[in-house]
């Protein structure tokens, strides 16, 4: 469920009740403009550091923003009111390396050894690209993001490894430089692309069939550019076979009230 574009709130934390209360269980591309999004993964605290290594070596597709307490579901460094259990619009549950369900609501499945591990998000970016006359195709024509598995290898830590998942954006060719640097600003959000052009360069068949989101058309006259992506760790979780694991569906961000271009990704009434 989610509202018309036209009608809805700009506010991190207004947008976030409307999640809370099942008001927008959408995906959250082009929400809350300014704002930091984030990927997660919730997995048992036995694995946390394994994770934490896994994202320290492979800090494009697993840039970590945010790490809770054990067992407790607030993030007070991403935002004063923020509870992980209800404020994503769509999670995945994983038993056994098995996607078993999507909910919207994790209080039922969260125990005391749970530990949340907050990513940052390309959707931070978008904005900036925006703002500097970068076409965002999914924002214009009110999709989700077209995200692809890859063959590019990811540095492995403990039972974690894997390829590394991306998003795709058409840019216009005398724009392609303009993206880059503008997206390399922001480490935090996967930074600068990963690859430009032919897709089968880095193990995609079919631009036209992403493994997850929705297709864009590429127009003559663009490039097909490829940043890294936080679906990443869904596989990565996925193949380590974890007993329980939850991460949002992809597209489906938690919204912070951290400022997308902070210096630091700690929460203050004066970046919200």
């Amino acid at each position: 469920m989610a509202l018309p574009s036209d009608t809805f709130p700009t506010d991190a934390r207004a947008i976030r009740a409307m999640i809370r209360t099942g008001a927008h269980a959408a995906h959250t591309a082009g929400l809350a403009p300014g704002k930091l999004q984030c990927n997660l993964a919730i997995l048992p605290e036995r694995f946390a550091l394994d994770f934490l290594r896994f994202c320290q070596r492979n800090p494009k597709p697993c840039p970590v923003v945010g790490v809770s307490e054990t067992g407790d579901p607030f993030l007070p460094t991403l935002g004063q009111d923020i509870d992980i259990r209800t404020d994503v619009p769509r999670y995945r549950v994983f038993r056994g390396g098995v996607l078993t369900e999507e909910v919207t609501d994790i209080a039922a499945l969260w125990t005391e050894e749970m530990v949340t591990v907050a990513l940052g998000c390309s959707f931070t970016f978008e904005n900036a690209l925006l703002r500097a006359g970068v076409p965002v195709r999914h924002i214009e024509s009110g999709r989700n993001v077209p995200m692809y598995r890859s063959n590019i290898a990811l540095q492995p830590a403990g039972p974690f490894s894997g390829t590394m998942v991306v998003t795709m954006r058409p840019i216009p060719e005398a724009l392609v430089a303009k993206a880059h640097a503008i997206s390399a600003r922001y480490p935090q959000a996967h930074g600068g692309p990963i690859a430009t052009g032919d897709p089968k360069a880095i193990g995609i068949a079919d631009l036209g069939k992403p493994d997850y989101g929705d297709a864009v058309e590429v127009k003559p006259g663009e490039v097909p550019v490829y940043w890294a992506c936080g679906v990443t760790p869904q596989n990565v979780l996925l193949d380590a076979q974890l007993p329980l694991c939850i991460t949002h569906a992809p597209g489906h961000m938690l919204i912070t009230d951290v400022a997308e271009d902070a210096e630091t990704t700690i929460y203050t009434p004066e970046n919200a």
